[in-house]
């Protein structure tokens, strides 16, 4: 890789997301070797992929170059790589493009969509979890129409123009909103010879409530916003099987459409050397203690939504969300400088700064330790929350002038089809 070695002790730290990043912010500063890997050379703000795949905004807008967010660190060093596997006997983290011993480890891998066994979901669904997925949806849904222009047979056309969410999480409920205000306001000028009135929208959830975690209030309120978007919720409905066409469900519910999208969970990113079952728990995520360290190591670490980190208020783990992430990486920061001190750690004590979603225009959910707010208010909270953790100076004013650009003329002008995609169906 091309990486001298120095007298100062060697950190790596896997995955440029947001726990990752929080980290190396953190360390590289310090008299420390900091070597970063991924296999991305962006990081992602993942809360606005939906507006990606609905053209809101363009991919760039919610990417920022990990080189540049630590440009004037010079003990840092970043790798375009695929981590393969983790020799933990040989300290050493093995990659597609070679090999690199560490001092300290940290697996900040994040997560992946979870299909949950289901091999024909997998295939034929669409997820969300990345830019280039975000870009295949967004292409996918806009060939769907186009598509439906041209066929003449009415349930081929509906199937083209009905949507099936999957999951009633922040991903699921933002994304039916924006959909729906796609239908309402954009569609009828962009396919005037098309009746888009017969295009349906609907959200599947497994339990008994949209945005479970939330306060009911903000449960109800985003379901009442939605119903009046005209999306149809779907409450204690499980999706058990999808063929490209029919979406089978363990009811007598079943829905036509060309256009599955799974927002039903995630997973932990595990790494061979660490994926076997004394290290891996509940969802596919590395067992940590209180101070992050991977189980039965005291030098290799887990954060972000990889690690699980138990404790009374969360039994299943910490969420699996941006703000645990950050505080993670910015804690496990000082914990490596004491250790490295021979100083005892502090333990992780995670601050709960609330939970929000969109709906829409002028419709969000917030969740605050003290107050809960829903509306026009919320809306705007969410949006100043999500613009001041925006990476980059630029990405903040380009997203926030896409948003009033997007909200006076209600339009979404980066409906393009840069890169056609096509299903295989066989």
């Amino acid at each position: 890789m091309n990486i001298k070695r120095t007298s100062f002790p060697r950190v790596v730290i896997i995955g440029g997301g947001f726990a990752g990043v929080a980290l190396a912010k953190k360390l590289s500063k310090q008299d420390l070797q900091v070597v970063l890997l991924d296999k991305n050379n962006y990081h992602t703000f993942q809360p606005l992929l939906y507006q990606v795949s609905t053209g809101g905004l363009e991919p760039d807008s919610i990417a920022y170059p990990i080189r540049k967010i630590l440009k004037n660190f010079p003990n840092f060093h970043f790798r375009l790589a695929h981590v393969e596997e983790i020799d933990t006997v040989k300290n050493k983290v093995i990659t597609n493009i070679g090999k690199l011993k560490f001092d300290y480890l940290v697996i900040a891998s994040g997560s992946t969509t979870n299909y949950f066994g289901n091999e024909a979901i997998e295939k034929y669904s669409m997820a969300m979890k990345t830019i280039p997925q975000s870009l295949n949806l967004r292409s996918l849904i806009l060939e769907n129409f186009e598509d439906a222009l041209l066929t003449s047979d009415l349930n081929e056309r509906n199937a083209l123009m009905n949507f099936v969410i999957v999951g009633g999480g922040p991903t699921g409920v933002e994304l039916a909103g924006a959909l729906a205000e796609i239908k309402k306001g954009i569609l009828p000028k962009d396919y005037p010879d098309l009746d888009t009135r017969l295009a349906q929208i609907h959200v599947i959830q497994s339990g008994n409530c949209i945005l479970k975690g939330m306060s009911d209030k903000a449960s109800q309120s985003a379901e009442d916003f939605l119903e009046k978007l005209g999306v149809n919720v779907w409450k204690n409905v499980r999706v058990t099987n999808y063929d490209g066409r029919t979406v089978t469900t363990n009811t007598d519910l079943t829905f036509e459409t060309a256009t599955l999208i799974w927002a039903a969970g995630v997973k932990g990113e595990t790494i061979k050397g660490l994926d076997a079952e004394k290290f891996v728990t509940r969802g596919n995520r590395l067992i940590v203690n209180e101070f992050n360290q991977v189980k039965a190591f005291d030098h290799i670490f887990a954060i972000g939504d990889v690690a699980c980190m138990v404790n009374e208020d969360y039994p299943n783990g910490l969420p699996m969300m941006a703000q645990p992430a950050i505080q993670q990486g910015d804690q496990l920061g000082n914990n490596i400088l004491r250790l490295i001190e021979e100083q005892p750690m502090k333990p992780f004590i995670y601050k709960d700064k609330g939970t929000m979603a969109t709906i829409g225009r002028n419709k969000a959910v917030v969740d605050l330790r003290k107050f809960k707010f829903q509306g026009v208010f919320a809306w705007y909270i969410w949006m100043f929350v999500h613009l001041f953790f925006l990476i980059g100076f630029r990405n903040r004013m380009v997203v926030f002038v896409n948003w009033v650009y997007n909200y006076v003329r209600f339009d979404r002008e980066a409906r393009l089809i840069i890169r056609p995609f096509k299903r295989t169906l066989k």
